[in-house]
């Protein structure tokens, strides 16, 4: 849209050069104004009849830009992390010389509360449907950031026991093979975004097996998130006996999920202090 720009000008006033420097300069101004309303027109659009065109921002997109900025607020093993990692003191425990508590926060509440308002900041920004624990410690964690989303609390358990549920695969863990996770039918809807959540991740078995629950009922993993990642785990050298979570986890097609750990081995050096007669008692699971 372009408006006309009218100077009325009179043959008297042509003859003074005054005048004349008038005319021109107020000629150039005219010519100006034009262009830049003509350039407005074309840049703003008017609102068509087609009311069914709706123009919304990526939300893909605007997820990525809302994770990479929380990313850098929370990174792994920053300052939240090793205040946190104060009160994760490792075991020697079912033959694993560091096995790794969560006791310890949880019976600081302040602490536990800081790490729930961690994950509930992070995946409010990025925008979750569903929250999904797995057994058992999931359960813990899981509860409370689904209650501050106002998000419905999924339960991924072991085989038998719950009902009218459906299966994984086996898959296998750092401690053997195990059978699959459950979930109930009809928790996830086809195009649901579900976070994962447990209290550690080393090889991603469990994870594994809980993203294909998710993919068997039409959902899509958002993010698999723990307290805890063990990166030694992440992709090891070749030569190294340690399992590839990396190659795993391209290998059954969920190399398209990305898992966070607010906090690693690397920042984990609160060993217990054993009592006396500490006997490892621990059984696989």
């Amino acid at each position: 849209m372009t408006w006309p720009i009218r100077i009325a000008l009179s043959n008297d006033s042509l003859e003074s050069p005054s005048n004349l420097r008038i005319v021109s300069t107020n000629m150039f101004l005219g010519k100006a104004l034009v262009i830049i309303l003509s350039f407005i027109a074309i840049e703003v659009q008017p609102f068509s009849n087609n009311t069914n065109v709706v123009h919304q921002p990526n939300s893909e997109s605007s997820s990525q830009c809302k994770m990479s900025t929380l990313d850098l607020k929370y990174k792994q093993d920053g300052e939240e992390a090793k205040a946190i990692a104060k009160y994760l003191p490792y075991f020697p425990f079912k033959g694993i010389p560091r096995f790794y508590d969560i006791g310890g926060f949880l019976a600081e509440p302040e602490v536990f509360q800081k790490i729930v308002d961690i994950f509930v900041e992070r995946y409010e920004a990025i925008g979750i449907d569903s929250v999904a624990g797995l057994d058992a410690r999931g359960f813990i964690l899981g509860p409370p950031i689904a209650l501050a989303l106002k998000k419905p609390f999924i339960m991924m358990r072991k085989k038998g026991k719950m009902p009218n549920t459906i299966e994984s695969d086996e898959y296998k863990t750092e401690y053997g093979n195990r059978s699959g996770l459950t979930v109930q039918k009809g928790k996830i809807k086809k195009g649901d975004r579900v976070l994962i959540i447990d209290d550690l991740v080393a090889t991603g078995g469990t994870l594994s097996s809980a993203i294909s629950l998710v993919k068997q009922c039409e959902g899509k993993v958002v993010e698999c998130a723990c307290v805890v990642e063990l990166k030694m785990f992440i992709d090891p050298p070749e030569d190294s006996p340690l399992p590839s979570r990396t190659k795993s986890f391209k290998e059954l097609g969920h190399d398209d999920v990305p898992i966070w750990g607010l906090v690693s081995e690397d920042i984990l050096l609160n060993e217990a202090e054993l009592p006396e007669g500490y006997v490892d008692d621990g059984e696989e699971h």
